[in-house]
């Protein structure tokens, strides 16, 4: 059943919090800083600027044929456990899939690009719809019914426009209410974090509040002024109107101009808003919040009680792991009316906003570089991950996807990188070979560890660095898709790696098939300047070098944008080239930088932080390390953040079923889930949080592609009281973490 949302004016009641005694109310002011109001009367008012959307009943237990509201629930959109680890489900019609279909494959889609779905990787034993709350795996499906209520988040403008979800499992307990805010990961849609926290929350009888935080799927095509509407669906921005999830802030005659000078383009909404989204990312996750707790009274207040929950008696928990991490440490910063009452983030990114007053230690060595933003280490790595690759500490010579770059024939590629860095001063060495080490030192003294040395390969080339130095600065600068800064652009692209007009079935789809990034669903980077004609990012010939080094002219230039000067140290003035920005484009990044950077301040919050040392996407010493040391510098012993660093684990869950990643990391999502639990145990019940500490995980080993599966030995649980070789303390300003 889909209806429109009601919006009922009701007075409060305040129960109290299992445990807790009885608490204040919700203050007025919180729902005004989150962007609604709550006047004096105390009625259920709907925050200001979000517009309610629709409301459905997802009510299947199991799954079931066809595709309705009543054929899917609020987890696994009808598929249960077996549907989300078999393939995508095909559309009545591949051209014109409806929202239902759409939301069905986005949470398809969504689950599986954050958890290996492999039952030797450990799903539907350890994780999963299947796997209760007390850890235990159950034959069934996993399947939760319950209510969605979707809405829009805008500033006022009619350009913001970001998605919101609530969740209201058919099991919330009104007498324990619960919040999880689950902020999406990545560069993902409303539904990128279904596999992490919101699969928590809903097997908890939690409410799950989940949001893209101004990222998502927001695909504009200039060519045709078509859209996603957020619901999913495609329409021209007309017919959209204000279910238009993003288009490109120009005029007609613009939009013409641009398609006759650079055809088949796409515009993506974190990058061409022009917003500079990743800024709001925590004022977005608390609106999130303030919008739940408006639908838990739509949902269960009553004449006589017409809103019955407030801050002071539900539970509310902020977690997610990557950009969705992120999302969730701002949120605890800016949440000066303690809305949340606990955080958990996984691999998060900290935009630290400096490196001064705190310090570092690794088995008793101090780190030398730490602390540099997203922007800084993600352009940095991309100028010299493909040459270091090539180093003799980060080769190998087995067959795999871990050994990229040689599995998919680049390693020539790589080597032109060597020899164009080289040229340019950037390396030294006589030969390739010691040019690679030189850059992989680079980035072992940028932030990166030897943890990471064999990890650089397969993150380059399945094009980490490139995706997101290309999309970031243009966020963070508030470029127009018209500016074709650093001549870098969006498009799907041929066999040739030359732009062609989108698919049609692709665009139609891309709801549930994109992740928000340029991945090749359908948009990838493409260097506008190659030689002979624009290319795709991995097969671009540089104008500087005239070679085909995955464009490392557009690399230079991108990491001008970040730093203010070209590669030779030359400060960069009016004037744009090959390898510069000019110093007003370099600006603009450098400002929108300046405006995204976390304060370290968690107000004695409760908080875990969960990295994997392996983390190449995410290095821990510009990140995890970075953050809980400058949070301990500033808040001392006051300070309630644990951090939990589990060795021989990684970034990206999503690749574990990949041959040589499989064998060689363990689930980090098992350590996220266990990190949760913990949270709720403690505000629930007052357990102790665990001490900040190391967890030795164990490979599965095995050969690539063929490892054995997981087990308890693998994963050994979280230590209530770490052994002193494991424990990870503070002297004075600095953290040290064991080795």
């Amino acid at each position: 059943m889909r209806t429109s949302l009601p919006d009922p004016a009701r007075q409060p009641s305040h129960k109290l919090r299992p445990g807790l005694g009885a608490l204040a109310t919700l203050p007025a002011l919180l729902l005004a800083a989150c962007g609604g109001s709550n006047d004096a009367t105390g009625v259920n008012t709907l925050p200001a600027n979000l517009t309610p959307v629709s409301v459905t009943v997802f009510s299947a237990t199991a799954p079931a044929a066809g595709n309705s509201a009543a054929t899917q629930d609020l987890l696994t959109g009808g598929l249960g456990r077996t549907g989300l680890a078999a393939a995508a489900p095909a559309y009545a019609d591949p051209a014109a899939p409806t929202a239902l279909e759409l939301r069905r494959n986005a949470i398809h889609s969504n689950y599986r690009g954050l958890v290996d779905i492999t039952v030797a990787g450990g799903f539907g034993t350890f994780y999963g719809p299947n796997v209760g709350t007390d850890g235990v795996a159950t034959t069934g499906e996993g399947l939760i019914p319950g209510r969605e209520y979707l809405a829009v988040l805008d500033d006022g403008s009619g350009r913001k426009r970001v998605p919101v979800a609530v969740q209201v499992p058919d099991s919330f307990d009104t007498a324990a209410p619960c919040i999880v805010l689950g902020p999406s990961s990545g560069s993902r849609g409303l539904y990128g974090a279904i596999g992490t926290s919101a699969e928590w929350g809903l097997k908890h009888g939690c409410a799950v509040a989940l949001t893209d935080a101004g990222k998502g799927v927001g695909i504009y095509d200039p060519t045709d002024d078509t859209v996603n509407r957020v619901d999913g669906p495609r329409a021209t921005r007309a017919a959209a109107g204000a279910l238009s999830h993003f288009a490109a802030n120009i005029t007609d005659a613009a939009r013409a101009a641009y398609n006759a000078l650079l055809p088949n383009r796409l515009a993506l909404k974190q990058v061409h808003s022009q917003l500079n989204p990743e800024k709001d990312w925590g004022n977005d996750t608390l609106a999130a919040a303030a919008y739940a707790l408006y639908v838990l009274n739509v949902r269960f207040g009553t004449d006589g009680n017409p809103a019955p929950f407030t801050s002071a008696n539900t539970l509310v928990i902020a977690g997610s792991v990557s950009n969705g991490g992120a999302a969730v440490l701002h949120a605890a910063e800016q949440d000066t009316n303690s809305l949340i009452d606990g955080v958990v983030a996984g691999e998060p990114v900290t935009e630290m906003p400096t490196t001064a007053g705190y310090g570092i230690t690794v088995g008793g060595a101090a780190v030398a570089t730490y602390g540099r933003t997203l922007a800084d280490f993600t352009t940095f790595g991309n100028v010299y991950q493909p040459c270091a690759a090539l180093a003799a500490p980060a080769t190998m010579t087995e067959t795999s996807v871990f050994n990229y770059l040689a599995f998919s024939g680049q390693t020539a590629r790589a080597t032109a990188r060597c020899a164009g860095l080289a040229a340019k001063g950037l390396v030294t060495g006589a030969d390739t070979a010691a040019q690679a080490l030189d850059a992989l030192n680079k980035l072992r003294n940028f932030g990166w560890t030897a943890d990471s040395d064999l990890l650089h390969n397969a993150h380059y080339g399945l094009g980490n660095g490139p995706i997101l130095s290309a999309m970031y600065p243009l966020s963070y600068g508030r470029f127009s898709v018209l500016d074709n800064v650093c001549n870098t652009s969006f498009a799907q692209v041929d066999g040739t790696g030359a732009p062609v007009r989108a698919n049609a079935n692709t665009l139609a789809q891309s709801f549930a098939l994109a992740n928000g990034t340029s991945n090749g669903t359908p948009a990838s980077v493409v260097y506008n300047d190659s030689v002979g004609g624009a290319r795709v990012w991995n097969i671009a010939t540089s104008v500087s070098t005239n070679a085909q080094d995955f464009g490392l002219d557009n690399a230079l230039c991108q990491r001008a944008l970040v730093t203010g000067v070209d590669e030779t140290g030359a400060s960069l003035t009016a004037t744009a080239t090959s390898t510069r920005p000019t110093l007003a484009q370099s600006q603009a990044v450098r400002a929108g930088i300046a405006e995204v950077l976390l304060n370290g301040r968690l107000g004695a919050k409760p908080t875990l932080i969960v990295a994997g040392r392996n983390d190449t996407l995410i290095p821990l010493n510009n990140n995890a390390r970075a953050y809980t040391a400058l949070n301990r510098a500033l808040e001392s012993s006051s300070t309630r953040l644990g951090y939990i660093e589990v060795t021989n684990a990684q970034h990206f869950d999503g690749f574990l079923s990949l041959s040589g990643f499989d064998n060689r990391f363990v689930p980090l999502h098992v350590y996220f889930v266990r990190a949760m639990d913990a949270m709720y145990a403690n505000l629930r019940s007052g357990a102790a949080l665990p001490p900040s500490q190391v967890v030795r995980a164990t490979p599965r080993g095995g050969s690539p592609g063929a490892a054995p599966a997981l087990t308890a030995a693998n994963v050994p649980a979280i230590a209530t009281a770490p052994a002193a070789a494991d424990r990870i303390g503070f002297s004075g300003s600095s953290l040290n973490v064991p080795q």
